[in-house]
């Protein structure tokens, strides 16, 4: 264990024997620490948080601070952190807003510099959250999903799987999986070609979702009647149902 002497450690935080911690960093109590994962210089990670194993947590970063939430009242909340993510500079990230409610990341993301994760966010695996990008309350990111430089989500909204969000845009309704958006508010511009060639999905599957999508955003129908002329229409596809049933189990509509 590798533990600068200015670092404050809490006596009451349980850290792998192989961790680093740079210089000013303070850890409170009630804190897990995976093996070889490293802490850079004035860093605060604050209680009730679980991290796992090798991750990068740079320069400045906040991690498992309480929810900006004005209903917070000061209830035991948490915040876990996967293995293998990369949190860049000044990154902040909270833990939830009820008593008992977690704040949860994946596996294997990176989230850049001055990026903000807000409390309650669902975060799965390999995701990239780009510098100054902004995740509000309850916001869901699914496997893959990019989110562009100074991007920012609404609270509730939901981000599909391997879908990428361009840069400065606002985000309002939720994204369907596999596509590209971008805009203030965003709105869709086709599949996201590269990222499923880079995901190793194949061309069957990128030429069923193009059909697809041309049905919903392109038809002008409305989106019961889109989803059951896919239904009705184009060969089952394991994309294709997981389009359809994110789009069926969307609360707050999706951005067309």
């Amino acid at each position: 264990m590798q533990i600068h002497k200015t670092a404050i450690i809490d006596p009451k935080a349980e850290l792998a024997d192989d961790i680093i911690v740079g210089p000013y960093t303070i850890i409170h109590k009630n804190v897990k620490i995976g093996a070889g994962t490293q802490i850079g210089a004035h860093c605060l990670i604050d209680e009730y948080t679980t991290i796992g194993k090798n991750c990068q947590i740079f320069t400045g970063t906040v991690v498992g601070s309480i929810t900006q939430d004005k209903k917070f009242k000061g209830e035991k909340s948490f915040l876990e952190i996967g293995d293998d993510n990369i949190i860049r500079e000044y990154a902040t990230i909270n833990r939830g807003t009820e008593a008992g409610s977690t704040t949860k990341i994946g596996n294997e993301n990176l989230f850049m510099a001055y990026s903000h994760i807000a409390h309650d966010c669902k975060i799965g695996n390999n995701t990239v959250l780009a510098n100054c990008g902004t995740l509000a309350g309850y916001v869901t990111l699914e496997d893959g999903a990019i989110v562009g430089g100074l991007a920012a989500i609404h609270q509730f909204v939901r981000i599909g799987k391997l879908a990428i969000i361009g840069g400065c845009s606002k985000v309002v309704q939720d994204i369907v999986p596999f596509c590209m958006v971008d805009g203030h508010p965003a709105v869709p511009y086709g599949i996201n070609s590269i990222g499923l060639e880079r995901a190793g999905y194949p061309d069957k599957a990128k030429e069923g979702l193009k059909k697809a999508f041309k049905i919903i955003f392109s038809m002008k129908l409305n989106i019961k009647n889109a989803l059951k002329k896919i239904e009705d229409e184009l060969p089952p596809q394991e994309e294709i149902t997981y389009l359809i049933n994110f789009i069926k189990s969307s609360e707050r509509g999706i951005s067309r």
